[in-house]
């Protein structure tokens, strides 16, 4: 028994020591679900939780981040959204609180926001689509890197999480590396430790855990959902780039493509501006998902979810859900010998 536990820590010592966690295991940061309850329940199970700041104020996040710490004494993160307009305010509340860990997402931090949070003793986590651009956020001093790929939940980038792997972990050494997206098991977390990896990201998994505030209709249609259910919302004009959301098929969905097509056609006649018809994308996204989350209209809101999804099939305790990982992994090392 011992054995395996060894064999496991061996894979992810990077992971751990990077994070300070005895399981590295990251919570990726759902907007409306990635509060308070969860993240402080994810690192006190041995993870590490990852608040979502969104769309939030530097008032809101100070409050949460305040909370949080309250909850535990073990480390957790903050991802902050690199086009947020107060992104240098959310920053100082970091700075401020001595979190230890940011995640900047959402397209490509700036230089002096990386710099900054580095000054500060911050470890910054980017997320990469390519290997081209891990490269680059290495030289521009980033810590760590999570690969996502399009089988996550929310925006997803064009490419499988198992082609990213194989393309990134052989040639990328410097840092860290956490493999995100359609990961609900832990024989899989091992498939990815054993080919460079230093840890994992899981959100999805974490949806319908006890702890998660989510609205019992939410969880429910995680519950019920298949991996075929959540599917990647379309691009309708080429002209018009929207990063695509993964979620389950309802109407939400449907009407987002009629507001892309509303947005296109303000764009054409010259009523908006592209950069601020995307915004507006966003803030459909962002009022959709708490529709769902918060109040539960699971019929009109945005029910973000991986593909994974059809591997939750009941709610469990954040320990019960890390005692299977773990469980899992070791399981699948054990029948090796």
């Amino acid at each position: 028994m011992p054995h395996t536990f060894n064999q496991l820590n061996a894979l992810w010592s990077r992971g751990q020591e990077f994070l300070g966690t005895p399981y590295a295991i990251l919570g990726g940061a759902m907007s409306w679900v990635s509060e308070r309850n969860l993240v402080s329940a994810i690192s006190n199970a041995g993870g590490f939780g990852v608040l979502a700041c969104g769309a939030m104020t530097p008032a809101l996040l100070d409050e949460e981040v305040r909370a949080t710490k309250a909850l535990t004494t073990k480390p957790f993160g903050v991802n902050l959204i690199t086009l947020h307009p107060d992104l240098d305010a959310l920053i100082d509340v970091c700075i401020r609180h001595g979190v230890s860990h940011v995640v900047l997402a959402g397209g490509v931090p700036a230089a002096p926001s990386i710099a900054k949070l580095k000054d500060a003793g911050i470890k910054v986590i980017c997320f990469t689509p390519t290997l081209a651009l891990g490269k680059r956020f290495i030289k521009a001093g980033v810590d760590a890197l999570v690969i996502e790929g399009s089988e996550a939940g929310g925006h997803i980038g064009p490419v499988s999480t198992s082609v990213l792997a194989q393309e990134i972990l052989p040639n990328l050494q410097d840092v860290p590396i956490f493999v995100a997206g359609g990961i609900g098991r832990g024989e899989c977390m091992l498939s990815y430790l054993e080919m460079g990896a230093s840890g994992c990201q899981l959100g999805t998994r974490f949806v319908c855990a006890l702890e998660s505030r989510a609205h019992p209709n939410f969880k429910k249609a995680f519950i019920r959902a298949n991996a075929r259910d959540a599917v990647s919302s379309t691009q309708i004009d080429p002209r018009f780039p929207v990063i695509p959301v993964r979620a389950l098929a309802n109407e939400g969905m449907t009407t987002f493509a009629a507001t892309q097509r509303e947005m296109i056609a303000k764009v054409d006649s010259g009523e908006m501006e592209l950069q601020e018809a995307q915004l507006a994308i966003e803030h459909f996204w962002a009022g959709a998902l708490r529709r769902a989350v918060v109040e539960g209209d699971v019929t009109h809101g945005s029910l973000m979810a991986g593909q994974s999804v059809g591997l939750v099939t009941a709610e469990e305790s954040i320990e019960e859900i890390m005692t299977t990982l773990i469980e899992q992994a070791r399981t699948k090392l054990r029948t090796r010998h």
